[in-house]
């Protein structure tokens, strides 16, 4: 499966109701990159574009793979 031409990075942002630089750190994105592809000036490649198809439908999942999971981890 390929990742689609496009996608919105905006709408995944806001489902998460995360600022730019909140959506950019917690998925390893710079704050630039995230805002250059909501305004249209870059658009992420394919690499990234699975990375968000996978945010979008997944989020909890990514996290636990960058380890930044939001619930406690205990020992």
């Amino acid at each position: 499966m390929a990742a689609p031409a496009d996608i919105d990075v905006h709408a995944i942002r806001q489902a998460q109701e995360l600022t730019q630089e909140a959506f950019a750190k917690r998925y390893g994105f710079s704050a630039a990159v995230v805002r250059n592809w909501e305004q249209g000036r870059r658009r992420p490649n394919q690499a990234a574009r699975i990375l968000l198809m996978l945010i979008q439908n997944e989020p909890e999942a990514v996290r636990r793979v960058l380890g930044r999971s939001e619930k406690p981890q205990h020992p």
